[in-house]
């Protein structure tokens, strides 16, 4: 406060001597400058002189809980005025300017003096004001005339409502002076401030209202958990309002938390911070402002801890001895009993590997752990017998998957005894699978080998063996029930099938479901039962010129048999083709021969094809040979000894189509023909459209026929016959049918009239040449329906044909209604039906019955 003062002092004391400096300065330039005083005056004289305001920002208190307006201040300027007796032109404009900073810095002192720091009053006043009512203060900008109001008489500024720093901390606004009469501006528009002192009106807020953490069980004091934040609104540049200090008002004495930095921390040692014993906890972290002074504003929020886990707890067998009981028949994998050990940790320290260390069951039976249940699973690790061994016992040892090496335990251990059950077991055989030899040439029924299979139950039941007949198809093999012996059923060929496989069956005797299979491997031995052939067929030539000992050939041999030694053939001219031979052979020794040519020429015309026997014998036991009959024909030759021409025997095998492709031809030229023979039928089929197409719609019967008609003459048009009476029927099937396009030259259904001709036995026939002699009946019918169509205006207004059934004026068989027959009540004869045969008797009786029989 004293360097201020000091200050204020400093500033006070220059303030005079700076203005006297700068008035004598004024003054010298004015005597040295006298000549030139009289251009000034003439000059036109400024108006208005340049003012500053001595202030440009207000305070205020926010939160104002008054009932009238909050003062701000009042609003004042600096404006110098030239000394007394002299003009201001005479003045000059930089004098006013020095004399109104000296004036603003002395009327700023005293206020800063008289005043109290946080006091927010200010001045703004103009100096155009004199108290006369002229002058009219006018403000603008944020919240002008809502806000904040001025008084236009003498611009004191006031806020009309409660303000929130924490919403806005500061308002700009404008301020001028004009002239009420005029409404001219006296001043400048000038802009400042209007900053709120904060008040403490906000409490501290957490970023949230629950948090969640984590620390490992077991911790060290003063591990760090977590860190929680709070915020307060109010201006931390200003007092203590958002000063914070935490502390921890639930949650002792597990935890504690830093006052400053809100991190919060374990307050108890490893011993007393077990998961096993509680595992969350919910701490409440109290943030207070105003540095945790009293009157402070308090906030708070709810922090859940939760402790980790950790691998300080050892499994545990539930029980030291298991008893588990397993048949002897189980196979690999098979489990046997599952063992339970618990753990009081959590996820992956809960996690357990199973151990078998020691007993005589190690070997025979594992164990490995299920993933999901953490159970130790008992399998069979090879195959038990009940009658070797009926028990074992085997000792399991159980730990943590992963272990924590700050935590070290004993390993639990559990005894395990396993009963192996006897069961009815099927024959065993003492191999897995057989191999046998025979010879390809062995007689049937010889043996060839013998297989062996027992029962392993203590009860030994007989055994017996037969073969399964789906791998033996062709039944070349039998087994003997009795004794196991494989021998033959038909004679083997190994250049056919080399290797046979089949599978017997061994079955126990007095129970049939047990049985077994078991592999045997047959392989035929080979003997040389198969002579050497020529490899391929050679097509040989020799050329007419040619030179003695010339090789026209190289041939080899191939042999169906595989001796052990490998194959060594032997190539020589046959007996009958050794004398007067035109070629010899000569052997390479490397199972190949060469033909070669024992004359300087031949003559294509006197002899074409030479036929050359060639003797190829093998050297294994016994020894097999046969005769190859090589052909060598003779050809013309150009000088590099290549084939030009040879006899036509030769030509027909000369490259051409081959048979395969003539086929070909030949059916793609059938298939062709038949196409064409199929279309042509096809176009010369037509389709005849039906007279009636449609029963409802009878109107394109009209319009459908394809050939001219004979006008309404022409009665062949439709047959009517099945109108006509039967008596007339016979003599229709008598006449004679005509063309349609030919009109009829007489008259068939309306003849102009009937002549019968009396006959022997006085019936009416009709005669031969009428064959339509009852159709007046039918006329009528059909002129009666024409005249009720003409005559009805309902009838549509095209050509339509209209059908009719008409059965005629009566029958042979006259009316089988009873609807038309004698009354019922009349007396009836029914004995005439006996007549008619035993069939029509009983219906006699029936009928002929009196009613009182009946009754």
């Amino acid at each position: 406060m004293r360097t201020i003062l000091l200050g204020f002092v400093c500033v006070l004391c220059l303030g005079p001597s700076l203005f006297a400096l700068s008035l004598n300065g004024r003054r010298i330039e004015a005597v040295d400058g006298e000549g030139a005083a009289a251009a000034v005056r003439v000059e036109k004289l400024l108006k208005r002189v340049r003012r500053g305001w001595m202030w440009n920002q207000f305070f205020l208190q926010e939160e104002y809980t008054g009932s009238d307006y909050q003062y701000i201040g009042k609003l004042e300027t600096c404006s110098p005025r030239p000394p007394c007796g002299s003009t201001e032109h005479e003045y000059g404009l930089e004098t006013r300017e020095a004399s109104a900073r000296l004036l603003c810095l002395q009327k700023i002192l005293v206020l800063f003096l008289t005043l109290k720091p946080t006091f927010a009053l200010s001045f703004l006043q103009s100096d155009q004001d004199h108290g006369n009512g002229v002058v009219k203060y006018v403000l603008s900008g944020e919240g002008a005339g809502t806000i904040f109001v001025i008084d236009e008489n003498n611009g004191d500024l006031h806020a009309t409502r409660r303000l929130d720093r924490e919403e806005k901390a500061f308002y700009i606004l404008k301020a001028t002076v004009v002239n009420k009469r005029t409404g001219q501006k006296l001043e400048p528009e000038t802009e400042f401030t209007v900053k709120l002192h904060d008040i403490n009106d906000n409490e501290p807020q957490f970023s949230k209202e629950v948090y969640s953490g984590s620390v490992p069980e077991r911790s060290d004091i003063g591990t760090s958990v977590m860190q929680v934040t709070a915020t307060d609104a109010d201006d931390s540049m200003y007092g203590n309002s958002a000063k914070l200090v935490y502390s921890i008002s639930q949650g002792h004495p597990y935890f504690s938390v830093d006052p400053n930095t809100g991190v919060i921390r374990t307050a108890l040692g490893p011993g007393d911070m077990d998961r096993e014993q509680k595992e969350h906890y919910q701490v409440v972290i109290e943030a207070k402002d105003m540095a945790g002074q009293r009157g402070g504003l308090t906030g708070t929020t709810v922090v859940n801890i939760s402790l980790t886990d950790v691998n300080d707890n050892p499994p545990r067998f539930t029980q030291s001895i298991y008893q588990f009981r397993v048949p002897e028949s189980a196979k690999y994998g098979t489990p046997v009993g599952r063992i339970k050990a618990t753990d009081k940790d959590i996820g992956r320290n809960a996690e357990m590997n199973f151990t078998i260390v020691s007993g005589d069951g190690m070997e025979m039976f594992n164990i490995h752990t299920d993933k999901d249940t953490q159970e130790g699973i008992i399998t069979v690790s090879k195959p038990l017998d009940y009658e070797k061994k009926p028990s074992y016992t085997v000792e399991i040892q159980v730990k943590n998957a992963q272990e924590d090496p700050r935590f070290q335990f004993a390993a639990s251990m559990a005894t395990v005894r396993i009963a192996v059950e006897d069961v009815d077991e099927p024959p065993l055989f003492d191999k897995a699978s057989y191999l046998m030899e025979v010879k390809e040439d062995a007689a049937v029924g010889v043996a060839v080998g013998s297989v062996s299979a027992m029962d392993p139950d203590g009860a030994r039941s007989m055994v017996k063996y037969s073969i399964d007949r789906r791998t033996d198809m062709d039944r070349l093999f039998n087994v003997h029930a009795g004794n196991g012996s494989v021998f033959l059923l038909k004679s083997l060929d190994r250049e056919e099938t080399a290797w046979h496989n089949i599978s017997i069956i061994a079955t126990e005797f007095h129970n049939p479901r047990q049985s077994s299979h078991v592999p045997v491997y047959i392989r035929l031995l080979d003997i040389n039962d198969n002579a050497p052939t020529f490899a391929t067929v050679y097509e040989t030539f020799v050329c007419e010129r040619t030179k003695a000992g010339q090789r026209i050939q190289t041939v080899s041999a191939v042999d169906a048999d595989e001796p052990s030694a490998g194959h060594k053939f032997f190539f020589s001219l046959a007996p009958e083709g050794t004398h007067r031979s035109n070629f010899t052979i000569r052997d390479n020794g490397d199972n190949t021969a060469g033909i070669l040519t024992r004359r300087a020429s031949y003559s294509r015309l006197h002899q074409s094809v030479y036929l050359v026997p060639v003797v190829i014998t093998d050297s294994d036991y016994p020894m097999q040979s046969s005769t190859g009959t090589l052909t060598v024909r003779v050809c013309t030759c150009d000088r590099e000894g290549n084939m030009e021409l040879c006899n036509a025997e030769a030509l027909s095998s000369s490259p051409g189509l081959s048979t395969g492709a003539l086929i070909a031809i030949l059916l793609c030229a059938i298939i062709l023909l038949m196409i064409v023979v199929l279309f042509t039928a096809l176009k010369r089929q037509r389709k005849q459209e039906p007279l009636i197409i449609s029963k409802e719609d009878v109107r394109d019967n009209v319009v459908s026929y394809n050939d001219e008609g004979g006008g309404e003459e022409d009665t062949q048009a439709f047959d009517i016959g099945a109108l006509r009476h039967p008596d007339a029927a016979a003599a229709l099937e008598e006449s004679t049918k005509q063309r349609r396009d030919i009109i009829p030259t007489d008259t068939l259904l309306y003849p102009p009239h009937r002549r019968p001709a009396p006959a022997a036995s006085g019936l009416v026939m009709p005669p031969v040449s009428m064959v339509s002699r009852d159709n007046g009946d039918v006329r009528e019918f059909i002129n009666q329906r024409v005249l009720e169509n003409d005559c009805n205006p309902t009838a549509p207004p095209y050509d339509s044909l209209a059908t009719y059934a008409y059965e005629g004026a009566g029958s042979v068989a006259e009316s089988l209604s009873s609807l038309g027959s004698a009354s019922s009540e009349a007396e009836q004869d029914y004995h005439y039906l006996s007549d008619w045969g035993p069939r029509f008797r009983k219906l006699a009786d029936l009928y002929g019955a009196e009613d009182s029989d009946f009754s």
